[in-house]
């Protein structure tokens, strides 16, 4: 099973993290790599060098960041495999734990066989592979 956890910080962002906090979140990382668990992660950089694309009745609106809803900001993300729900909790309590206060929306991705009987070899294949 593959879980795309998405970290939301309850701070206001815009502070780097520490040294102590760069190691922490290191060991945590190894720790990870080494169970076999973390297919990848990634931190974003401030919303004020992001983007928001909408899509309305056909007309695309483009918003520059910063973005001032804390609750809406995605600080980064792990792209995890593991064996259940559980073991997904798991991570993530870890996660936060060395991230600090905020919330992580862990959320279920497709695989393959989630699709209908006409979902070919082929294409189950071609999905397997990107």
């Amino acid at each position: 099973m593959r879980y795309l956890c998405v970290y939301r910080p309850s701070a206001k962002e815009g502070r780097p993290p520490s040294q102590d906090e760069m190691a922490q979140m290191g060991r945590l990382i190894e720790e990870m790599t080494q169970a076999g668990v973390l297919l990848g992660t990634e931190g974003c950089q401030p919303s004020a060098k992001g983007f928001r694309v909408r899509l309305s009745d056909g007309k695309f609106s483009v918003t520059d960041g910063p973005f001032t809803e804390t609750k809406e900001l995605i600080a980064g993300f792990a792209l995890i495999k593991v064996d259940s729900k559980q073991e997904a909790l798991h991570w993530c309590k870890r996660f936060l734990e060395v991230a600090g206060d905020g919330e992580s929306e862990i959320r279920l991705l497709h695989e393959a066989a989630d699709f209908s009987a006409e979902f070919t070899p082929e294409m189950r294949g071609q999905m397997a592979t990107n």
